[in-house]
């Protein structure tokens, strides 16, 4: 037997954990078992345990019901969160579009925003942001929507609005506003920490923004990627 850190054959049993024998090198130190069983996750688990999560469970529910630790599922969140994209390109150029601003928390109950934009006349969200509800917030989600050129954009009475879309583009009216609206629904229903009253809430705006970006890719295509060890 060799230790696998140091190759040393010096060494000893060390006791027993979970019922498998133990042992120690002598040289480094090194604590091992003789025979590991198969470490990792499969790819369906993985899975299966994110689906479970944009559908509306929380971590520790996910842990309760499937075994595995919460902050391996919050890890696998993470992986996926960062590969996914922030925006898709419309199969068509909108032309009407909707924006709106979904409210939320993160940390010890600190208010943040949700931007979304959307075709008025094609499901999905297309683009989104998070921050305050400043003008400084809603510029890099313009400098994407105004790509689209629309003949007018549905928006509420937000005062950052004018500021950018041009005269006579703007139609504020929450008539208007229904799939915008119903977008920013969809998120509440499926992400347990969008919920208006809820304990899971964000501890960060990194994971709030993996979150989003795993749920809009669940959304457009009712599937999720399968993380990769970073």
């Amino acid at each position: 037997m060799e230790c696998p850190e140091c190759q040393s054959t010096h060494i000893r049993k060390n006791g027993k954990k979970k019922g498998k024998q133990n042992h120690i090198c002598v040289d480094c130190g090194r604590q091992f078992i003789d025979h590991y069983s198969q470490l990792g996750y499969s790819n369906a688990f993985k899975r299966e345990c994110l689906k479970m999560y944009v559908n509306g469970m929380g971590f520790r529910a996910i842990e309760r019901v499937k075994g595995v630790h919460h902050t391996t599922v919050i890890t696998w969140v993470k992986q996926v969160g960062a590969l996914l994209p922030d925006a898709y390109e419309p199969e068509e150029m909108p032309q009407v579009g909707e924006l709106d601003e979904l409210q939320t928390f993160v940390g010890a109950k600190n208010k943040v925003w949700l931007w979304t934009a959307v075709d008025h006349f094609q499901p999905g969200i297309l683009a989104w942001t998070i921050g305050d509800r400043s003008a400084e917030t809603f510029k890099p989600l313009w400098a994407i929507v105004s790509l689209w050129r629309c003949f007018f954009y549905v928006t509420d009475g937000w005062k950052v609005y004018p500021i950018f879309v041009p005269d006579g583009d703007q139609i504020v009216s929450k008539t208007y506003m229904t799939r915008v609206e119903g977008e920013n629904t969809r998120l509440r229903h499926y992400l347990a920490r969008l919920h208006r009253k809820t304990l899971c809430y964000s501890k960060s705006v990194e994971m709030l923004e993996h979150s989003i970006r795993l749920l809009i890719h669940y959304l457009k295509f009712w599937d999720v990627p399968i993380p990769r060890p970073s």
